[in-house]
């Protein structure tokens, strides 16, 4: 596995290489504007890099007895029309109603492909496998998705948080006896990983809308995944998953209540803030990674090991992030 693992890392690494300097050539560019958090023009697009070597890394992890299907079938189909859709907004522009709608329909079929939406121990009782469950399922992969893209704002970021999420849940999965799940994970961990070292602050390409969507819809399919073989799990990915959660949700409820078109572009996230405060992206991207690292995953641990209900370890675990979200003024620019 370690072979596999760092081969693609280098893999991902040349490749991420290979597609800035396609993007050099082709003037495929992100633009500043008023909007931005950054400040040069920068190659966009880097993401295809890992999103290709994690679906090349799919046939090995079965044979290497992971559990693989029927979720890589979701993945591959879902996630190839998400990056693929991506990838044309990247290049000139979808229209929001048909990215929403491809969206849905590649949350639809990947829920579909895993069989839906298992049941969920909820507050002492169970939220009930059926019609309901499945369609706030759906809702859930496409909030997911977006928000994913929402966060993507600053250098490293959406990197650094899939590589810390997958790093901790593989050793939670590792922990509670489910090593079967671990080889997903572990591998857009480490995917991830060679694109990163050309998107650490200061970035020298973006993942673009491909790559940050795909790993949004990619991340939430992981957690249903875990979710049917063991419930619990589903609480443990949405704990880890909380500072882009939460900033994504308070950000969207702040300016639903001031009547603001939340569909527009905007940098009013509590991270870009902060960001804009430092003037520095690192600080920032470091900052997350901490709190990944020192406050959700202990919390998912304790969960896992049922030292803690999900629920109620995720409002504890969440409180601070919603504290912090609100502090730092999410929804309104600073």
């Amino acid at each position: 596995m370690i072979y596999l693992l760092t081969t693609m890392t280098v893999l991902s690494l040349l490749l991420t290489w290979g597609l800035r300097r396609y993007a050099l050539a082709k003037n495929l560019m992100d633009i500043p504007n008023h909007r931005s958090s950054h400040a040069l023009p920068t190659p966009r697009g880097g993401g295809l890099a890992f999103i290709v070597v994690f679906f090349v890394s799919i046939p090995f992890l079965a044979l290497l007895d992971f559990e693989v299907y029927p979720v890589g079938i979701a993945l591959f189909c879902s996630g190839t029309l998400v990056a693929l859709l991506g990838f044309l907004d990247d290049k000139g522009h979808v229209a929001a109603r048909v990215r929403l709608l491809c969206h849905f329909m590649a949350s639809l079929f990947a829920l579909y492909c895993l069989g839906g939406m298992p049941a969920i121990p909820f507050l002492g009782g169970v939220l009930s496998a059926g019609l309901g469950l499945n369609v706030l399922a759906v809702l859930y992969l496409v909030w997911l998705l977006n928000l994913y893209n929402f966060m993507d704002g600053i250098d490293g970021l959406s990197g650094l948080e899939a590589f810390t999420v997958c790093i901790g849940i593989s050793i939670i999965y590792w922990l509670n006896g489910e090593s079967a799940l671990l080889g997903l994970p572990l591998a857009l961990a480490f995917a991830v990983a060679g694109f990163l070292w050309w998107n650490f602050p200061p970035a020298r390409i973006f993942m673009g809308d491909a790559g940050s969507g795909f790993l949004g819809l990619i991340l939430g399919l992981f957690s249903i995944q875990a979710a049917i073989v063991k419930p619990e799990l589903f609480w443990c990915w949405l704990i880890l998953l909380g500072v882009f959660i939460v900033d994504a949700t308070v950000t969207l409820l702040y300016r639903l209540c001031r009547g603001c078109k939340v569909y527009e572009a905007h940098r009013s996230h509590a991270y870009q803030n902060l960001a804009k405060h430092l003037g520095k992206h690192l600080w920032v991207t470091l900052g997350v990674s901490l709190i990944n690292l020192c406050w959700l995953f202990p919390m998912a641990l304790l969960v896992s090991n049922d030292f803690i209900s999900g629920f109620n370890g995720l409002i504890v675990a969440y409180l601070p992030l919603i504290g912090l979200a609100l502090v730092l003024k999410a929804g309104r620019a600073s």
